[in-house]
């Protein structure tokens, strides 16, 4: 997983309003596969397979954003994954109960992308 050590010990000092919103995605998208490595980049836990993947943004505290760098390349039918500029994309959880609810569909992304990355 990278430098997992560096990114619990982020959280670890985190002052957030939605901290256990943001460790409960990061261990969602860790958990998809042991090949996914974690860091601390662009200011919060980052996540990469063969290339940068995700990140999480704790700037922001009314919600946790999820940015697909590269979210252009995946498709939701849900409607959870929301376009975004220069080629990126966006998940965005408001509370627990949404982070539950989008699981599926974060796993899904996650898969969505190795597959692309496994061509």
């Amino acid at each position: 997983m990278g430098d997992t050590k560096k990114v619990d010990d982020f959280l670890s000092k985190l002052d957030h309003p939605m901290k256990a919103e943001i460790v409960a995605v990061r261990d969602i998208i860790a958990k998809v596969s042991p090949d996914i490595e974690e860091d601390i980049k662009w200011g919060g836990p980052s996540f990469f397979y063969k290339e940068d993947m995700a990140s999480l943004n704790p700037r922001v505290k009314n919600y946790v954003p999820v940015i697909f760098h590269k979210g252009s390349l995946l498709s939701d039918e849900t409607g959870l994954l929301e376009a975004g500029p220069k080629g990126r994309a966006y998940v965005k959880f408001h509370s627990m109960a949404e982070v539950e609810a989008g699981r599926e569909t974060l796993e899904k992304l996650v898969n969505d992308w190795i597959k692309l990355m496994d061509q």
